[in-house]
């Protein structure tokens, strides 16, 4: 699996174009903003962009998922349906934060935990994990154990949970029950760098495991 993250909006969201070496069918996984710029990379790939993945409803993350959906005339995958009531406040969100009007949309399916994404000859795992928010979710390529964790984990940090419906002991059970097991992982999150399972487990302050290491 190949793969080019792009930071949209202005808070810098890593979203991701996620491609079949092979076929050169692609996904393109939580555009946030900045359709224009993500369709200019698709292009200069020479990729041919099956579907649109959400990791969950926030704005920064699902802001051009409909404009680059109809563009390419795609599905968007995602996110789980607890997310649902993000999706329906995206006027509130973008007027909140200062983005372009957002209108509130459905996806084409909610995902659920065990579900498989088929990227040409790739695979991605779905996995349901709460907490940032109830219905987040994060996309796991197992044979390059690499995972796309949205909001769930960052490097050095895990996610926000002062929002509505968020949970904190939540987040931290979906880090350490669903995410550790993974082993170790590369992972790309929502923003910044990217990190591994294992240095996160190892000294991440929020969710350090004094036994591993």
């Amino acid at each position: 699996m190949k793969y080019l993250i792009i930071p949209v909006t202005p808070f810098q969201q890593n979203c991701t174009l996620l491609w079949c070496e092979s076929s050169l069918k692609a996904a393109v996984v939580d555009p946030g903003g900045n359709p224009e710029r993500i369709r200019a990379e698709i292009s200069r790939l020479g990729l041919s962009l099956e579907m649109v993945l959400l990791t969950h409803g926030h704005l920064d993350h699902v802001g051009a998922a409909v404009e680059m959906a109809e563009s390419f005339g795609v599905e968007i995958l995602g996110p789980h349906e607890d997310d649902s009531f993000w999706l329906q406040m995206l006027p509130q969100q973008s007027q909140r934060f200062g983005f372009p009007p957002c209108a509130a949309f459905e996806p084409s399916r909610y995902l659920i935990e065990g579900d498989v994404i088929s990227i040409g000859e790739e695979r991605l795992e779905v996995l349901h994990c709460p907490g940032h928010t109830p219905g987040h979710l994060v996309f796991f390529h197992r044979a390059d154990m690499l995972a796309l964790v949205g909001d769930v984990l960052f490097n050095g940090s895990i996610g926000r949970t002062d929002f509505p419906r968020s949970n904190h002991e939540q987040l931290l059970h979906s880090i350490k029950n669903k995410l550790w097991p993974l082993g170790d992982v590369s992972f790309i999150p929502g923003h910044g760098p990217m990190s591994t399972f294992a240095r996160e487990r190892l000294s991440n302050p929020f969710v350090a495991d004094p036994r591993f290491g």
